[in-house]
């Protein structure tokens, strides 16, 4: 049988996923207690109301968050989002890392050609702490080069952010996204993934004019 593995973390009222972003708002549209009287006795529903900016918890990005020209969440075909043979970098200090920066080395002994690429550093134990926010692990421009160039699918990673966000240039969105790799972000629970023989699958809901939004990721593992 099939085992499912949720990669993602959950969206909470109040919470802030992004620092410098507000959290999103999540509330009655209709409670249960206002819509009984619109049904007969016994008969009751809820109709919530969300508000949030689109890089909410863990979400995925597609061309258009980068480039105006790209493709947006509606555009790029559901094959793209959905069991993409996968295949997980180990960069934990425990396996060796010993900066922030991840380079294309940490690639270079992987089978990656078609294949969701997720980087596991381990950031995703810092979750909704202060902590989470500053100095966080991320991909060089030359890892991204390497992985469009060896083919990757989709390039993901459980850290806030896979670019350097100390400045203002994003290498690694514009290199990935520019060829139509996708990127999702703020994974979490890549440690229980084999190291690869698994499937990938983060879908965000058909938008148009957006190019980033959240997914409920997970892991098919045979």
């Amino acid at each position: 049988m099939t085992r499912l593995v949720d990669l993602s973390h959950a969206i909470e009222h109040g919470k802030v996923y992004y620092k410098g972003l507000p959290a999103p708002i999540i509330c009655d549209f209709l409670s249960r207690e206002a819509s009984r009287s619109l049904y007969e006795d016994g008969t009751e529903f809820h109709i919530g109301r969300v508000e949030l900016i689109t890089n909410t918890g863990t979400y995925i990005d597609c061309p258009f968050h980068r480039y105006a020209d790209g493709r947006d969440t509606a555009a790029v075909p559901l094959t793209r989002f959905v069991d993409i043979p996968a295949v997980v970098v180990r960069a934990t200090t425990a396996h060796g890392r010993r900066d922030r920066a991840i380079d294309a080395s940490w690639f270079r002994s992987h089978e990656v050609a078609g294949k969701a690429v997720l980087v596991h550093t381990g950031w995703d134990e810092h979750w909704q702490t202060d902590a989470y926010f500053e100095g966080h692990p991320f991909l060089t421009k030359d890892a991204a080069m390497w992985l469009r160039d060896a083919g990757a699918q989709l390039v993901g990673i459980d850290s806030m952010n896979i670019d350097d966000t100390s400045g203002g240039t994003r290498p690694v969105h514009s290199v990935l996204l520019r060829d139509e790799i996708l990127i999702a972000e703020h994974l979490t629970g890549l440690e229980q993934l084999p190291d690869h023989a698994f499937t990938f699958t983060a879908v965000p809901p058909k938008l148009v004019g957006v190019g980033t939004f959240p997914v409920r990721a997970f892991a098919s593992i045979p």
